[in-house]
């Protein structure tokens, strides 16, 4: 592995930030670090750049540990959210500004600033300042200006936050695509679901100074590890007792009610019976709201009292708010204590079950 976190810890006066942090990410890796605000995810990052100090633990980058060896020394590039580049420096020379610290020759300055002009498609704007810059462009300098100085590690602080959403679109591909060319091993840290799924190889979810789970977006989606990561990923409801709802029934009466998570997609809306292929394991609904969403439609019903959503796609018959709706539940992710699990509708693995 080559960046490696053990048993870190942090504490800002009574302040909790990390608790026994652990993970690791292979060399070449592009990772996210996503978690609510307060999760402690920038923090992590700080203290891998050597901008904050663990009270215990050990940092690893490739093979040593760097809690004692200053920032500049640990071969780390740094893009900010906020861009921090020089505005009396024109893009040339902020590009070139780690190359000038290491004191590189003019020629080589040239070389390599050229090199990365032409990577983030800015070639011909060398001579511009910062405020002659759009934000995406700013940001590719930012970026740029990190790589200069060929570091090992790339660690980027909520790259996109301050960058409008048609662009910070753009830039998501962008910076994934050419992270993959370079090969270097990247870290950013968000609190966007679609940034980290989009972009990132690998996920870690922090939450309250903890890890809540690693593995790839795919992994994280379908198998949430914990309660939290279940109704932070996604568009979640919280269904208090999952078990009145046919095909998850408890055969245990005096069982007392169990929580689960339902997620949209796991919900199946029909007009009429017709619709659905197991309608014996549907349900009757009330439509209480109805939201076009651009690619598809945002149903909000009521079933047995709990308010769910759902979707519908744009080619399938229109719903009116009041209308009664058969809906059908396929799975729902229940929780005890700390671990997940994903029950099916027994509907799908009983074909001879019936429902009254």
């Amino acid at each position: 592995m080559y960046v490696e976190l053990k048993q870190i810890n942090k504490k800002f006066g009574d302040f909790k930030a990390s608790q026994d942090v652990n993970f690791s990410i292979e060399q070449g890796k592009l990772v996210g670090l996503l978690g609510p605000s307060g999760s402690g995810k920038t923090t992590i990052l700080r203290m891998i750049a050597g901008l904050e100090k663990p009270d215990s633990g050990d940092i690893m980058i490739g093979g040593s540990r760097v809690n004692d060896i200053a920032p500049g020394k640990r071969g780390i590039g740094f893009v900010f959210q906020s861009y921090a580049l020089f505005r009396h420096m024109t893009l040339f020379d902020n590009i070139a500004f780690g190359l000038t610290l290491q004191k590189k020759s003019k020629k080589e300055i040239i070389q390599k600033v050229n090199e990365l002009t032409e990577l983030i498609g800015l070639t011909g704007f060398e001579g511009r300042y910062p405020n002659q810059l759009s934000g995406g462009q700013r940001q590719r300098v930012a970026f740029a200006r990190a790589l200069a100085p060929n570091p090992k590690l790339l660690l980027l602080d909520e790259p996109f936050a301050a960058i409008d959403a048609k662009v910070r679109k753009e830039l998501r591909q962008w910076l994934r695509t050419t992270i993959g060319k370079l090969g270097v091993t990247s870290i950013f840290v968000t609190h966007d679901q679609e940034e980290a799924v989009e972009v990132a190889d690998e996920i870690i979810i922090t939450n309250r100074g903890q890890i809540e789970q690693k593995g790839t977006p795919l992994q994280i989606y379908k198998k949430p590890a914990t309660p939290f990561v279940a109704q932070f990923i996604g568009e979640s409801t919280i269904i208090e007792d999952y078990t009145k709802f046919k095909g998850f029934e408890s055969n245990d009466g005096a069982k007392p009610k169990e929580k689960g998570v339902l997620r949209p997609e796991f919900i199946e809306i029909a007009k009429d019976e017709t619709e659905i292929l197991t309608p014996l394991a549907a349900e009757k609904g009330i439509v209480r709201a109805i939201y076009f969403r651009g690619n598809n439609i945002q149903v909000d019903i009521e079933v047995k009292g709990q308010p769910l959503t759902g979707y519908r796609t744009l080619e399938q018959e229109d719903l009116t708010i009041g209308m009664e709706v058969f809906v059908l539940i396929h799975r729902v992710y229940t929780f005890e204590g700390s671990h997940t699990e994903v029950i099916e509708n027994r509907i799908k693995t009983e074909q001879n079950s019936v429902y009254i």
